[in-house]
C-alpha cells in the first residue's frame, strides 16, 4: 500500500476557508447559545479544522436582548473583575450587566469557551454581538443558521 497517498490536510491561514455566518439570539438560552457560536469560531464544524489556526467563520450575533437564562440566574450568577488595586475586587450580578450592555453577558459567556491564549484573542475579534436585529454586515452578506438544526 502506498503510504503516500494519505495525507493529512492542514489548514493555514491561507487556505482557510472563512464565511460570515448570523446568528438570531432570540429566544436562545445563554450557554447552549455560547457553545454553539464557539465552535462556529473556532471552526470545529468544518472538515478542515486544524487547532492551531484560525480557521473558523466570522460571526454576527443579533438581538442579544432576547437571550433566556433558566433557573434563578438572572439574580445568582455573578461576573467578578478586579480594578488591580487592594480591595479592589468588583461583581455584577446577570441582570445588572444585562441592564448596562446585554451584548456584554453574550461576549464574556463566548469568549469564556475559547482558548485561553493569543489564537483565543483572535479568534474572539471574529464575533460581532449587537442589540437588535440591525447590524452594519450586510455588505459581506452573513448566511443565516439556526441554531436550533445546528450540532
Amino acid at each position: 500500500m502506498d503510504t503516500l497517498s494519505y495525507k493529512t490536510i492542514s489548514a493555514n491561514k491561507a487556505t482557510a476557508d472563512k464565511q460570515w455566518v448570523l446568528v438570531d439570539a432570540e429566544g436562545q438560552s445563554l450557554g447552549r447559545l455560547a457553545s454553539k457560536v464557539a465552535k462556529l469560531l473556532r471552526g470545529k464544524h468544518k472538515p478542515s479544522f486544524t487547532p492551531h489556526v484560525d480557521c473558523g467563520d466570522n460571526v454576527i450575533v443579533i438581538n442579544s436582548e432576547k437571550i433566556n437564562l433558566t433557573g434563578n440566574k438572572w439574580n445568582d450568577k455573578t461576573y467578578i473583575r478586579h480594578t488591580g488595586y487592594p480591595g479592589g475586587q468588583r461583581s455584577l450580578t446577570a441582570t445588572e450587566m444585562f441592564g448596562k450592555d446585554p451584548a456584554r453577558l453574550v461576549e464574556k459567556s463566548v469568549k469564556g469557551m475559547l482558548p485561553k491564549n493569543k489564537l483565543g484573542a483572535t479568534l474572539f475579534r471574529n464575533l460581532n454581538v449587537v442589540v437588535g436585529a440591525a447590524h452594519s454586515h450586510e455588505a459581506q452578506k452573513p448566511t443565516v443558521i439556526n441554531l436550533n438544526e445546528f450540532k
